[in-house]
């Protein structure tokens, strides 16, 4: 875990989890504060779930804490079976996340103690109870996850290395073993891209859904879908490298031509989708060396035709680079048309803001 604002939340709410139990006068208020560290999520969303999860299992702890002390009595090789019992009960209610709560609450009911057991025991249950609630509260309150600036901000930064690197690779001025090394930490990049996509789609459920949050959603999604076919793209420039500089110079520079223009339209995409740009005036320049995917087929099959039989051979290796440069354009088409419906249909929609400070 890097340093942010989920580690500052734990801390603030094992604090505040320690504060209330002393203002409550509740016995041994570290296990409010232990508790407090359970609860703490990276979305509001998975905070809440959390919760209502540790209260359940806090409940189960503490029924059967007591049912064991009040029938077999007390000593710890009955800790120890009690324990046993509710890992056993969260399992069978599939309630893997609970488990370890429930047994420090399994511990805190348990412990030798002196004078009214049921009282003992209920303290102890409040104060746990109080630890859980207090993570959730911080959660809500402090330091609110931006998730959907942080998506774009990871969709937008990985998709701008992805399309470098294409630009140098079609031009032959890559070196083999950083590209190498890139596309793979581009897998890493392009997971956490949809661990942020699928908090920021946590976020909306506990805000009122409408048709604005809905269709945002999609154009996220499809923003993703583009970058996945860039990087896709870019897999094939560098496997297809050697077959790529053994075509005819004038065939290459139109690939070449066309991948740009592909480029283009993709950063126009990113900078149309926060306002910065009008759709057009970005990649104006360079739309007289697009080629729609009906003529690159062509441009490739003609130039198969053209060739020997051994250049002919050699160049079928490259056809499913041309379907991935294809797809990689019919997605990046998709997404112009969400982009334009989107911000056509919502024009007071909020700017993403991609000024990170958490």
């Amino acid at each position: 875990m890097k340093f942010g604002a989920r580690i500052i939340k734990t801390g603030i709410a094992i604090v505040l989890a320690l504060y209330l139990a002393q203002l409550l006068n509740l016995p041994a208020p570290v296990f409010a504060g232990i508790s407090a560290i359970f609860a703490i999520q990276p979305t509001i969303y998975r905070s809440f779930k959390t919760v209502m999860e540790q209260i359940q299992g806090n409940i189960i702890g503490a029924i059967v804490a007591v049912l064991f002390v009040l029938l077999f009595g007390n000593n710890i090789f009955l800790v120890g079976l009690a324990v046993v019992v509710v890992i056993t009960i969260n399992l069978k209610l599939k309630m893997d996340n609970t488990i370890v709560l429930t047994v420090v609450t399994v511990i805190a009911v348990m412990e030798n103690q002196q004078g009214n057991f049921l009282e003992f025991a209920s303290f102890r249950f409040l104060s746990i109870l109080l630890g859980i609630l207090s993570s959730f509260l911080v959660n809500l309150v402090f330091i609110p996850p931006k998730y959907e600036a942080k998506v774009y901000s990871q969709i937008s930064n990985t998709t701008e290395d992805i399309l470098k690197w294409i630009r140098i690779s079609t031009r032959h001025a890559s070196g083999h073993t950083l590209l190498k090394k890139d596309i793979g930490r581009f897998k890493d990049d392009l997971l956490k891209m949809e661990q942020l996509f699928s908090m920021f789609k946590e976020e909306r459920k506990y805000k009122k859904e409408n048709i604005s949050t809905s269709r945002k959603l999609v154009v996220y999604r499809q923003l993703i879908i583009t970058t996945k076919k860039a990087y896709e793209t870019l897999r094939r420039i560098h496997k297809f490298e050697n077959e790529i500089n053994m075509m005819p110079d004038d065939f290459q520079l139109k690939i070449i031509q066309h991948i740009d223009c592909l480029i283009y339209k993709h950063e126009e995409m990113l900078l149309k989708h926060i306002r910065k740009i009008r759709t057009g005036s970005y990649a104006e320049g360079w739309m007289e060396n697009c080629l729609t995917r009906e003529e690159l087929l062509d441009l490739f099959f003609k130039q198969h035709n053209e060739m020997d039989h051994e250049l002919a051979e050699l160049s079928t290796r490259l056809i499913p680079l041309i379907a991935y440069i294809n797809e990689y354009d019919e997605q990046l088409e998709h997404l112009e048309k969400l982009i334009n419906s989107f911000q056509s249909y919502h024009k007071d929609e909020n700017h993403v803001s991609v000024n990170l400070d958490d």
